[in-house]
């Protein structure tokens, strides 16, 4: 059968994927968002169905006035013995911890951390034994892929750190996964740094400790060569055996907006690529060692795009998610509508606005809602970070309302405003295509944004474009009617 990249689209980074009770799981990064680190399953690896959170209590990560891109970095997940955990970094508190469950759906435990430095930790559970890796610093300063020896009760370290591979030569060596494969332990890491020249490498070794002998092909998988063309920066990739024996690498990339404009503004997103061992046991990647956009695996399966959003057909507590440590008496949830409360905390802030948001996951759509507000300020924003985002809004103008959409780049704010308004509600609008935004409230054409000022390439960090509502200042807003139709390309 044939699928198409991005399997997963829109903001959701370096994924992970393993396999248990006959399905796939994945996690993926989160950042400054809340609840944090994402979590999908899928009965084929190609359709994913999003399921929840692994960090739900604001008590198993801080957040607090984290700066975009900040937060929490990289998650790996495993099953073992009945049992998934979730390893991860915070980057701001420079904290490397796991939690663990039971059950996928329900809650995750308390934080257990180990004493390792580096950021994307991984596990690999081994004959009853446990290691625990990381890039980063050994005890004796060496840097590299560094690995201890765990007790998976408590976090403890059994071993000291070693720096078990120093990597290809690439740069940024990072995202280091192990895997016991027919005997051999093979080392998959990223190198390149997460933006164009990213790559998947790997090595491989007779031990967990090493030595571990390079692949000669190295990199094993990179689009960094590979224009023009629109899927760039493919790397950290997560080994994955179907239940066929086939196997796969899910990984990482981004969407260019053209061929010709090196700018991405939704995000890395999640790509798979098909995987071949060769009779001495080193694996090639693609056809290849590249991402193309569609592939032909084994499985009986349709490839659904999921293409209209609701109120109704979205789930609050799965498909939205909040800034930081948010403030919950703020929110009040309906079927079909959702009322927000202000406070003097702005989208500017590295605190946490009154803000609930879902991910862009398309270049092209249209969306619909109907903002009523009774004082300050309400609306929507196409969000990046504190500084990049565009927000249509109404707001408290004299004795009445108006709309305005104001576009933030950098620090720069300019303002638009249509009419004066009598009432505070509005019916916004945005239509969206690969290279810009149009605004209008209440059928009139107010502005316009290019996306290029919403792109990693321009606002840095490693977070994508997210659809926000938003309330500031003395106001209860009530949002209906909110549709968002994804249009084919």
């Amino acid at each position: 059968m044939r699928y198409q990249n991005p399997i997963i689209k829109g903001f959701y980074p370096d994924p992970s994927v393993c396999r248990a009770n006959g399905k796939y799981y994945l996690a993926a990064s989160s950042f400054q968002y809340f609840p944090g680190v994402p979590l999908f399953e899928s009965y084929d690896l190609v359709n994913w169905t999003p399921i929840g959170y692994a960090l739900t209590r604001p008590d198993q990560v801080m957040l607090d006035k984290v700066n975009s891109s900040g937060g929490v970095f990289a998650p790996t997940l495993r099953y073992n013995n009945g049992r998934f955990y979730m390893v991860t970094t915070n980057d701001t508190t420079h904290q490397n911890f796991y939690v663990w469950t039971d059950d996928i759906y329900g809650e995750w435990s308390d934080p257990v951390y180990v004493d390792q430095s580096g950021i994307d930790p991984s596990l690999l559970f081994d004959d009853g034994r446990v290691f625990f890796l990381s890039n980063g610093d050994d005890y004796r300063g060496e840097s590299g892929v560094v690995q201890c020896e765990i007790d998976i009760a408590t976090g403890r370290k059994l071993s000291q750190s070693r720096c078990i591979w120093k990597g290809s030569g690439g740069r940024f060596l990072e995202s280091p996964h192990m895997y016991k494969i027919n005997g051999r332990y093979y080392l998959m890491t990223a190198e390149g740094g997460t933006e164009y020249g990213h790559m998947v490498t790997y090595a491989r070794s007779d031990s967990p400790w090493g030595p571990f002998e390079s692949y000669p092909g190295n990199p094993v998988l990179t689009n960094r060569n590979k224009a023009p063309y629109i899927i760039q920066g493919i790397g950290h990739g997560d080994l994955v055996q179907d239940i066929t024996g086939e196997w796969h690498i899910i990984c990482l990339g981004f969407r260019q907006m053209h061929l010709w404009m090196t700018y991405h503004h939704l995000g890395r997103e999640v790509f798979m690529i098909p995987v071949k061992f060769d009779e001495d046991g080193w694996f090639r990647a693609g056809a290849d060692g590249t991402c193309d956009e569609y592939y032909e695996i084994n499985g009986d399966f349709i490839q659904e795009d999921r293409r209209y959003w609701t109120f109704e057909n979205m789930m609050w507590n799965i498909d939205w998610q909040y800034l930081r440590k948010p403030v919950q008496e703020n929110y009040i949830f309906d079927k079909d509508s959702i009322t927000l409360k202000g406070t003097d905390i702005t989208l500017d802030n590295t605190d946490s606005p009154t803000f609930i948001c879902t991910h862009q996951h398309d270049f092209n759509f249209d969306l619909k809602v109907t903002v009523s507000a009774d004082g300050g300020e309400a609306g929507v924003t196409l969000y990046h970070d504190e500084t990049e985002h565009y927000d249509i809004a109404v707001r408290k103008a004299g004795q009445g309302f108006e709309a305005v959409l104001r576009i933030n780049i950098g620090g720069i704010k300019h303002e638009q405003t249509t009419a004066f308004l009598k009432e505070g509600t509005v019916n916004i609008s945005i239509t969206a295509d690969n290279y810009g935004y149009m605004f209008m409230a209440n059928g009139i054409m107010i502005g316009s944004g290019a996306s290029k000022y919403l792109s990693s390439e321009v606002c840095g960090g490693f977070t994508g474009t997210v659809i926000g509502l938003y309330a500031v200042g003395d106001n209860t807003a009530k949002f209906t009617d909110f549709e968002i139709n994804y249009k084919n390309e």
